[in-house]
């Protein structure tokens, strides 16, 4: 069992979905139940999965729900390159937000490897 409130993965995840929140208070209101909520979703789901994870026992549910965090992020890099597709995020804030969602897949990246080594 880990303590997912020590892992910077995590912190870094919070401190996203804090952000993500910031910008899309401002995205058109017919979005509230579109983008908007899925980017929340994905964003949220990030630093769950790895909260989750870090509950279950074993390392190889651990490297599952680490799986899962990082399918998210991919999911978020996705939507938000959608955003600013349709110019709700200016190409500035995309760069800003997409470059944070990078590190964290790299981070979650090097902490898949580190668990399945041992």
């Amino acid at each position: 069992m880990h303590q997912f409130k020590e892992l910077k993965v995590w912190n870094n995840t919070r401190l996203l979905v804090k952000e993500i929140y910031l910008y899309t208070e401002n995205f058109p209101k017919e979005e509230v139940f579109g983008l908007t909520n899925q980017i929340r979703r994905s964003a949220i789901s990030i630093s769950s999965n790895i909260a989750e994870g870090c509950g279950r026992e074993s390392s190889i549910e651990f490297a599952r729900f680490l799986d899962l965090a990082n399918g998210s992020a991919f999911e978020l890099e996705s939507q938000l390159i959608l955003a600013n597709d349709l110019s709700f995020l200016s190409d500035s804030d995309f760069i800003e937000l997409n470059s944070k969602v990078t590190e964290i897949q790299k981070m979650l990246h090097g902490l898949l490897n580190t668990i399945r080594k041992n």
